[in-house]
């Protein structure tokens, strides 16, 4: 028997790796470069934020994450494998601003894309969407269409959706974005809820601070163009087991909305310690 000292602590699964990574366009005024320098690692089932001023690449590095476009030089990795490889094994499922509904399919079978994409039999197809109807709250609206529903109901449709396969990673872009604040924060409460449940590992882009400091393990801070990262702020929230809508009046939120409004004005290290007492 190994004694405890000759055991090896085992390294926390990585979800995204992204190192050394560029991204430049060409455009007819020449070229642009969007992103510089991004070295970047999210573990297995941890929720990261990238907040920063427009332009600054955020949705860039999302959709270089999900093998829509590539990066100029640097690598990118999902669970360890290429992203392309990555998108095949379905590892990642995506939401973006606009829920992106069909209208003329109905909740249930707007779910169901995914599954009836690859394969899925429809007894199984039938289940998983009964299941994720249940886990976002819209069992009683199965056989509704897109314009019968709210928007953020809709955008609880397009999660659904991206969590069919069972994804370990979810990428989101804005999804709340257009949203009213007080829908907005029903569904961020939400969202943390579901991820709590599937243990799925969250990049989430956002221009707001409180979004971010609510949902996020840690929050990952852009500078104007070319992006980079210009700081990382973990969070030291007095979390419960269940997402808390009263976590938005503890002294550690406000704590923390202070030290990513710091971030993004280049505040210095000694701006933001008391976050980490």
């Amino acid at each position: 028997m190994m004694s405890p000292a000759s055991v090896v602590p085992v390294p926390a699964a990585v979800a995204v790796e992204v190192t050394g990574v560029d991204k430049t366009f060409d455009t007819r005024s020449g070229q642009v470069h969007a992103l510089t320098g991004i070295e970047l690692t999210v573990a297995a089932g941890e929720f990261v934020s990238l907040i920063g001023p427009s332009g600054c690449g955020k949705s860039t590095l999302m959709r270089l994450i999900a093998d829509l476009d590539q990066p100029t030089t640097g690598s990118i990795s999902v669970f360890g494998k290429p992203t392309p490889q990555a998108r095949k094994d379905q590892d990642y499922g995506i939401a973006f601003q606009s829920a992106g509904l069909l209208p003329w399919r109905t909740v249930a079978a707007n779910v169901a894309i995914p599954l009836e994409l690859h394969g899925w039999a429809a007894a199984a197809r039938r289940d998983r969407v009964a299941e994720l109807l249940d886990m976002v709250g819209l069992s009683d609206f199965a056989d509704r269409y897109p314009d019968q529903l709210s928007g953020g109901m809709q955008q609880r449709v397009a999660i659904a959706r991206s969590l069919a396969e069972r994804p370990s990673l979810l990428l989101m872009d804005e999804p709340f974005g257009a949203l009213d604040e007080m829908t907005r924060e029903r569904m961020q409460t939400e969202l943390a809820r579901i991820r709590a449940e599937t243990g799925a590992a969250v990049v989430f882009v956002t221009h707001s601070i409180p979004e971010a400091v609510y949902l996020s393990d840690r929050v990952v801070v852009m500078s104007p163009r070319p992006g980079r990262i210009q700081d990382i702020v973990p969070m030291r929230l007095e979390r419960t087991a269940e997402p808390a809508e009263d976590l938005r009046e503890d002294a550690s939120f406000f704590a923390m909305v202070t030290a990513v409004r710091e971030a993004l004005h280049q505040g210095t290290p000694t701006a933001r310690g008391v976050e980490t007492r």
